[in-house]
């Protein structure tokens, strides 16, 4: 694989994912949208599904690491970090990508949520008006969770903690597929394979932090939301954005280690 092939793989798959992702959680929280309220197994499936589509696109041209914990971990297990750099550049450019892609997708649903008192907070919704108000003392805009993750509940070492674990499961599943026969990436049965292990990893272990378990998922897309002309869209909790940077990359180092130790 080329460079040029790798960074345009990986830009094309992320943003993808991220559209295919985001859209999902859009879907399920703007208001307008004919999806809200469908519900945490909704999410979860959305995300399964971009995870797979991303798979089969970027696949090809430079393997779909599509995540900076799965190109660490693939480094850590093939001693070979000569070509990271341009993976993480593909990945975080096109998971910006993706997140403004959703943003003009749902233009209009960001519109009336944003404009919405009772989620904002109007004087006529009081209860609402002091949700916004921690929110907004938190750093987390009502509709940063759209873009980026978030904990229901803030314990720094169980935030971490809970990355940590839920990366260790992709990258060591990943990591146990094993590559396809060019040696670059997941063929179309380990493409599926790690999509329903995201599924699964959603369900079980996604409730506390949201899984972000994907440094450049959660990134790129905060960037954007940082970025975008939303009205009252609220902060982008930069104060909570190292955790999902730190959990998956360290847990992503643990899995490889994991690997080389039990399966090499």
């Amino acid at each position: 694989m080329s460079s040029s092939d790798i960074f345009i793989g990986e830009t094309i798959g992320t943003a993808i994912l991220i559209l295919l992702g985001g859209g999902v959680v859009a879907a399920v929280t703007l208001k307008a949208s004919k999806a809200r309220n469908a519900g945490w197994l909704a999410i979860t499936l959305g995300w399964g599904f971009a995870v797979m589509t991303a798979v089969y696109v970027a696949g090809p041209l430079s393997g779909a690491h599509l995540n900076p914990a799965v190109t660490v971990g693939l480094a850590i297990k093939d001693g070979d970090w000569s070509n990271v750099p341009v993976y993480f550049a593909g990945e975080l450019l096109g998971a910006m990508i993706g997140a403004t892609l959703v943003w003009l997708a749902y233009y209009g649903q960001f519109q009336a949520h944003l404009t919405d008192r009772e989620i904002v907070g109007g004087p006529d919704a009081e209860d609402s008006k002091a949700k916004a108000v921690e929110a907004q003392e938190k750093g987390a805009g009502p509709v940063l969770g759209v873009f980026s993750t978030g904990p229901e509940i803030r314990q720094t070492v169980q935030n971490l903690a809970t990355e940590i674990i839920g990366t260790f499961v992709l990258v060591i599943a990943v990591l146990t597929q094993g590559l396809n026969d060019e040696g670059n990436g997941l063929g179309i049965l380990g493409g599926l394979i790690v999509a329903l292990v995201v599924v699964s990893i959603g369900l079980s272990l996604g409730g506390p932090t949201g899984y972000a378990i994907n440094p450049a998922r959660d990134l790129g897309p905060r960037i954007v939301h940082a970025l975008l002309p939303l009205p009252n869209k609220g902060g982008s909790d930069w104060g909570y954005a190292w955790i999902p940077i730190a959990g998956p990359l360290i847990g992503g180092a643990i899995a490889a280690g994991v690997y080389n130790v039990a399966f090499a």
